[in-house]
């Protein structure tokens, strides 16, 4: 089956691309979320700038020919289109699991690579939302998602984007299974709140890290937690995106607000 086309970035790409040795000055902080370190070959280098301009096709054709930061470059390309661009679930869903293969075999070629097993487990939990929670816990992919992300956290305490999805992992299950999500899966709110915190406290302008407290906080709380909720939407929607995904992040905050 041919993989499905991915849509183009519906925004203006100039500010995003990082031509020359731009990319090398703004690596910090385009990558600050997941801490990949900068490539080491330059085939590497051109999946990541097609991935910071948006152009997410290319980055997943040039990344998955690549092994390592390469490789990585694909898998956030692809969980990326399969969550902002493909609206459909079957072509969404043929991407996300084309890609999750891959990173799976990434993280068997780098398994000291704390951002190929988050990158696994991001893959995954987008599997999960576009198939349903329930549907994707009954194939086992909960159990897939833990280990990567406590493999990730435990090879970079510091990496803020594996802290959001272990802080949605347990939301989520939460959110779909109640109190059965602590028995079976280990899940547990005072976790995701704690992981969230994290999260922002390493990475303070992200904005996918506050929409994701307040998609978090929401699925625990209901109601009773809407005004901060509504605050973090806010937060989100003010931050300055350094990237492509950065502003689809921004832009769906915006819409959240809406």
């Amino acid at each position: 089956m041919a993989a499905p086309k991915i849509p183009a970035f519906p925004y203006e790409q100039d500010p995003y691309r990082y031509e020359g040795e731009a990319l090398r000055k703004s690596w910090d902080r385009l990558h600050k979320g997941d801490r990949e370190p900068w490539p080491a070959d330059g085939k590497a280098e051109a999946a990541w700038r097609a991935f910071h301009r948006g152009d997410f096709g290319e980055a997943i054709a040039l990344g998955s020919r690549l092994k390592g930061s390469g490789a990585n470059a694909a898998s956030k390309a692809a969980a990326v289109a399969a969550t902002y661009l493909l609206e459909d679930d079957k072509p969404a869903i043929q991407v996300l699991l084309d890609a999750a293969k891959r990173a799976e075999a990434a993280t068997r070629d780098a398994p000291d690579d704390a951002n190929a097993w988050y990158l696994q487990a991001f893959l995954l939990g987008r599997y999960a939302q576009r198939v349903s929670i329930v549907k994707a816990l009954a194939e086992g992919i909960g159990g897939k998602v833990k280990k990567a992300l406590d493999r990730a956290l435990k090879l970079d305490a510091k990496h803020a984007d594996a802290h959001i999805a272990l802080g949605l992992y347990h939301a989520e299950i939460i959110d779909k299974v109640g109190a059965l999500g602590k028995l079976t899966y280990g899940a547990d709110a005072g976790a995701s709140v704690k992981h969230f915190e994290q999260a922002l406290k390493l990475n303070p302008g992200s904005a996918i890290a506050h929409m994701e407290y307040a998609n978090g906080l929401l699925m625990l709380h209901g109601d009773s937690k809407r005004k901060q909720a509504v605050e973090l939407y806010r937060k989100a929607a003010a931050c300055k995106p350094a990237d492509a995904m950065e502003r689809l992040d921004v832009e769906q905050a915006k819409a959240e607000l809406e």
